[in-house]
């Protein structure tokens, strides 16, 4: 086992995107290598423009209250927290099983972000090597 981190990112809820790419970035600036393998709903944010769509799982809190406390905290936008990830190291999975089922296309995605597009024996891999696995 390496030190490593895997996190299936299934929900595409601003606020668990936020922290999947939180903990990534924290695990990369740690020296870990770390893994994010988007699925169902969380691969829609890989999408172009996926980034800026999307709902919060807290429903008593709006978007503009939620971006605003953000703002107030100095918390990085998504498109920061991705880019600092991939510029750390960080891997992307997009899952191909997703992929059909949803009928998104590569074009569809940015590409620029995947490393690979796999199934579950990948992400199995990737998790079985890694002493931290989450589920977002």
């Amino acid at each position: 086992m390496i030190d490593k981190t895997t996190i299936i990112v299934h929900s595409g809820n601003m606020d668990k995107l936020y922290s999947a790419l939180i903990i990534g970035d924290g695990a990369l600036s740690m020296g870990m290598e770390s893994t994010l393998f988007f699925t169902f709903w969380g691969l829609e944010r890989l999408t172009k423009g996926g980034l800026d769509k999307g709902s919060l799982s807290m429903g008593e809190m709006d978007m503009n209250m939620f971006n605003s406390r953000l703002k107030q905290a100095n918390v990085a936008t998504l498109e920061k927290l991705i880019q600092d990830y991939k510029e750390l190291g960080g891997k992307i999975i997009a899952c191909e099983m997703t992929m059909e089922i949803m009928g998104v296309k590569k074009e569809d995605l940015r590409e620029e972000l995947i490393d690979e597009y796999g199934a579950i024996g990948t992400y199995i891999h990737e998790a079985r090597e890694s002493k931290i696995n989450l589920f977002i």
